[in-house]
């Protein structure tokens, strides 16, 4: 305990003496001192309510005998960040996070902590801190936004940056442009579908680092206030029991996140970030694997982008736990798994019912029997490529085409508003992996345009960047090795044809071993110039198929 290490004792009172310079009296200084980490700025929309979040989580801390004291940590918001340099300072932010965060903690030596992240980065970035730092540990999310209404239908970002698409295709025009704008992103919170942000929330809850309802309970709910509050309570339980993040982030843990990230119909981000989570916790992390889960797992959500439901109508349907409670009744699950709340993950689904089965749909009537994620091979992805299957139209399952080679994204968007994509092609955007973007920019903006202007059942996106959790169509990223380090993207031409088998996890790329190895020798590979902290990180960063890790 704290007060063992930096209170107790006469060669301690100078630390006790910068105690009561923070106003902390010597009630405070004998008990257990939680570190409350909070994300809160006022530039992230996801992050603007955090200082509630925070005050709540004092309170349940309090409340239950400890001694709250607030940090902050960064975030960036994806969205505002989207297509333009910004955006290579997201992924790398995970990293900072995780960092700074443990700089905080070991130098002021916490007894437990209570992380409140929402937006995309941030919350991976506290569970890889979490599981490095190993003290007990609960996690609170801001909550997802609700959703936005334009010509009554619910909307949200993702809607935004295809009506963007719209707008240049002559489909709508600047009026209806408008509305959207000021319609679409209604309240504060993670955006209000299945991106990145809320499937990392919804997956801590799996991982067992947070309380029912993390994931989904509106942020301008009370309830979340309260879920708050108990947080903060049960931070103080895990560290009178000294249940550590370790003890609950095991394999099996991360097997289930995998498994309900497939029913779930998650952001393909998750295939980045549970790796550097497992990495972080001494855990195995098989790109194969995810394949082996996703045969047996039925995808039983179509949250938006990929359907007409949104975070909000999950919640209603009973969360993340009844989503779960359908996946252990197929036996699916290592229920046996330790949780924040001190019980079991079965213990936990004690009672749970799923109250809406067009939300969280029965395995029977599920979407698809197959999960929501696929890994895709071959010889343009010797290391494995992603896509967020259930978001693709049927037709576009399978599709072959020629290649359409484009050096950045700026390249690709004004070609694509230039109209130079038609029916059929295969868009390829190299050099934007982790280190030759670096930073592995997410491009919502060529995938939404592509949607907007009715081509997403027609073309398919190729990259070894990575696309937002809000994208659908054929968008396939993550391809690894990345051009910057000599993988086959690298050397694919226009007209190039290449073909794409999702159901079988196929990628191929139709041309002649003879005919590649001419292109290696007349082609040089040349790095970014970057500085900076862009430039650090470039050079220590991992290929995506092992989570864009930080190498050590």
């Amino acid at each position: 305990m704290i007060k063992d290490t930096i209170v107790d004792g006469f060669s301690n009172a100078p630390h006790r003496s910068l105690y009561h310079a923070l106003g902390l009296t010597d009630e405070e200084q004998s008990r257990p001192l939680i570190g409350v980490v909070c994300s809160y700025n006022e530039i992230v929309p996801g992050h603007i309510n955090l200082d509630k979040i925070a005050q709540a989580v004092k309170l349940g801390v309090a409340m239950a005998g400890g001694t709250p004291i607030m940090f902050p940590a960064i975030t960036v918001c994806d969205g505002i960040a989207m297509g333009h340099t910004g955006m290579k300072y997201s992924l790398v932010t995970r990293d900072l996070i995780a960092d700074s965060t443990e700089a905080m903690v070991l130098a002021h030596g916490f007894d437990g902590l209570v992380m409140i992240p929402n937006c995309d980065k941030n919350v991976p970035g506290l569970l890889m801190a979490a599981a490095r730092l190993n003290i007990p540990t609960v996690f609170v999310s801001g909550g997802p936004m609700l959703a936005g209404r334009v010509g009554g239908k619910k909307r949200s970002l993702s809607s935004m940056f295809e009506a963007v698409g719209a707008y240049s295709a002559g489909k709508i025009d600047e009026e209806k442009l408008t509305e959207f704008e000021r319609k679409v992103c209604p309240t504060c919170g993670s955006c209000s579908g299945m991106y990145t942000a809320n499937s990392m929330n919804c997956l801590t809850e799996v991982l067992g680092m947070g309380l029912r309802g993390n994931g989904t309970i509106p942020a301008v709910y009370s309830a979340r206030i309260e879920l708050a509050k108990h947080a903060g309570m049960q931070v103080m339980e895990l560290v009178r029991k000294n249940i550590r993040p370790r003890d609950i982030m095991t394999a099996a843990a991360i097997k289930n996140a995998i498994t309900a990230d497939m029913a779930l119909g998650c952001s393909t981000n998750s295939m980045l970030h549970l790796p550097a989570i497992a990495n972080e916790c001494g855990v195995p992390f098989n790109l194969d694997e995810v394949n082996e889960i996703s045969e047996r797992t039925p995808n039983l959500c179509h949250l938006a982008p990929a359907g007409s439901t949104y975070m909000e109508d999950l919640n209603e349907a009973g969360g993340v736990q009844a989503v779960l409670k359908e996946l252990e009744a197929l036996g699916l699950l290592d229920t046996s798994v330790m949780t924040v709340t001190g019980k079991t993950m079965k213990e936990n689904l004690e009672g749970v019912v799923n109250l809406d089965e067009e939300v969280i749909r029965k395995p029977e009537n599920a979407f698809s029997q197959t999960g929501g994620i696929a890994v895709l091979k071959g010889n343009l992805a010797p290391d494995g490529c992603v896509v967020k299957r259930a978001a693709v139209a049927p037709e576009m399952l399978v599709h072959e085409g020629p290649a359409k080679v484009y050096e950045s994204e700026e390249e690709c968007i004004a070609a694509i508003y230039g109209g130079k994509i038609v029916k059929g092609d295969v868009v390829v955007i190299r050099n934007e992996g982790p280190a030759g973007g670096p930073g592995m920019r997410e491009m919502l903006s060529p995938t939404s345009a592509i949607a907007g202007m009715g081509l997403d059942k027609d073309v398919a996106l190729i990259t070894d960047g990575r696309f937002s959790g809000a994208t659908r169509g054929a968008s396939i990223g993550h391809v690894s090795p990345e051009a910057v380090s000599g993988g086959a993207i690298a050397y694919v031409e226009d007209g190039d044809i290449i073909s794409i088998d999702i159901p079988n996890y196929k990628i191929e790329w139709k041309v002649s071993k003879e005919e590649l190895a001419r292109r290696k020798a007349n082609k040089v590979l040349k790095k970014k110039e970057v500085s900076g902290y862009l430039k650090r990180y470039a050079a220590q960063v991992s290929s995506a198929d092992k989570g864009a890790i930080i190498n050590k």
